[in-house]
């Protein structure tokens, strides 16, 4: 469960995000004006490192940018 897995971050050394957009949205729990607001997502931002693999840098179902795909300990690896 969602709930569950999150306190686990803080003490990840890597996450690894394949194809993820909407569920790993930081802005759900950051920004109070996101369309997402409210949302449970996965706090994969809190890990060391996030390494995102997808195919784009674009907005997920939502519509919503998502800001962990510009925080520092994140990468990005795009492409098919």
């Amino acid at each position: 469960e969602m709930e569950e897995i999150n306190d686990d971050f803080k003490d990840t050394d890597i996450c690894l995000v394949v194809g993820a957009n909407d569920t790993v949205n930081s802005a759900a729990i950051e920004d109070p004006n996101s369309i997402i607001a409210g949302m449970p997502v996965l706090h994969v931002w809190e890990a060391k490192n996030v390494i995102v693999m997808k195919r784009s840098m674009g907005a997920g179902y939502a519509g919503a940018d998502n800001p962990v795909f510009i925080k520092d300990n994140t990468d990005m690896l795009l492409g098919d």
